[in-house]
């Protein structure tokens, strides 16, 4: 098969998909109707001639313009429970629940994992993946963990990598709302960051994988009240992450990376989880597409290697932080270090002011008694 165009679609959104040169994408379009247990899909030619389809778990469809998509507009009526239906070519696991609007990975409850993957792999070279998303939830200064976008050789396996197994192979696009680290490999959160992996390498929650990444950046995408967004491109070996976090239906560059392979024939999926700490972490759409090499001979034959990568980030001497948000939930290490000094203070003062209270009555009651 020859996938071109996968879509989890909930909602309405005039962005558009700016990321892709519309002469270097070829996407075909397809809208999956569900109502009860009964799938409707309607396929074109160009579907029924590659192989693939648009999938939508969520269902309610209002796609955004993209370079020859077909704008089409299905909608279900009363949407039935998860465990109502099942989605075609989509596996839900863990605490994954469908709405009307999106598929919520986790609720903001402590100790979840839950995840959305395709059950089709991706067999071409050049792609590029949007992903519209929602980080929300109540907490104000303690909240976790965040999620994780996929490319990887096995699916449905959870884990303790954002809902994932450790030791993948793959690539994993992290996007972590909470600081597990402190000391010279500390940076400000939420964090995206990427990661390849050929299967040997451990993700390391306590210093939030800074050991293993080949990029990243601070973004400020959760608990925002409009829509974000953060696309993934791979083309030529070259990995390139773009964000649209700020409400100005643009995308900015978080990091690109050159000497990236991937091979085809992998699986597309989003995972989430938290642990003493809790968001809510909503997948509303996630779109790919397929592209064209920029070179101007493009004869090499697809790659069926194991994932690398030519560059990882600098080692650095791992410093003992207390373990964070994932693993245990405790604080980072500075946060105990206040505690306790503001506790020691307290203590202090308390003692001063009993010490001066209790001498000062027991000489008014002396004089009394001479």
């Amino acid at each position: 098969m020859d996938p071109s165009n996968i879509e989890l679609s909930s909602r309405s959104t005039k962005r558009s998909a700016i990321a892709v040169n519309p002469r270097q994408a070829r996407e075909t379009l397809c809208l999956s109707e569900i109502y009860g247990d009964n799938p409707n899909v309607e396929l074109n030619d160009a579907i029924l001639n590659s192989g693939w389809s648009v999938l939508s778990p969520v269902l309610v469809l209002s796609p955004r313009h993209t370079p020859r998509a077909h704008p089409r507009d299905l909608r279900t009526e009363q949407l039935p429970s998860r465990s109502g239906f099942s989605v075609p070519l989509w596996d839900f696991v863990g605490t994954t629940m469908v709405t009307n609007n999106y598929v919520r990975l986790t609720p903001d409850y402590q100790s979840r994992q839950g995840g959305i993957w395709n059950t089709m792999p991706l067999m071409v070279k050049n792609w590029e993946l949007h992903v519209h998303f929602k980080v929300h939830g109540s907490g104000k200064n303690l909240f976790g963990d965040g999620f994780a976008v996929w490319y990887a050789r096995d699916r449905n396996q959870l884990g303790h990598v954002f809902g994932n197994k450790d030791f993948f192979v793959g690539l994993g696009i992290f996007l972590d709302t909470y600081s597990n680290h402190n000391g010279p490999h500390n940076h400000e959160h939420p964090y995206i960051s990427a990661m390849v992996n050929n299967g040997t390498l451990h993700y390391d929650h306590d210093r939030d994988g800074t050991h293993t990444e080949i990029a990243g950046c601070e973004a400020k995408f959760r608990n925002k009240e409009y829509d974000t967004y953060v696309a993934i491109r791979y083309q030529d070996e070259t990995l390139k992450v773009s964000t649209d976090i700020d409400n100005e239906g643009k995308w900015k560059e978080c990091f690109i990376v050159h000497g990236v392979k991937l091979p085809i024939g992998y699986y597309i999926g989003a995972t989430a989880a938290t642990g003493e700490l809790a968001d809510n972490h909503d997948i509303i759409s996630m779109k790919l597409y397929e592209l064209e090499s920029l070179k101007k001979e493009d004869d090499t034959a697809a790659y069926h290697g194991l994932p690398s990568a030519q560059f990882f980030a600098s080692p650095r001497d791992h410093i003992e932080d207390p373990k964070g948000g994932f693993t245990s939930g405790s604080m980072s290490g500075w946060k105990v270090f206040i505690i306790i000094i503001i506790a020691i203070i307290g203590l202090a003062v308390c003692g001063v002011v009993g010490y001066v209270v209790f001498n000062k009555d027991g000489g008014y009651n002396s004089k009394r008694f001479y």
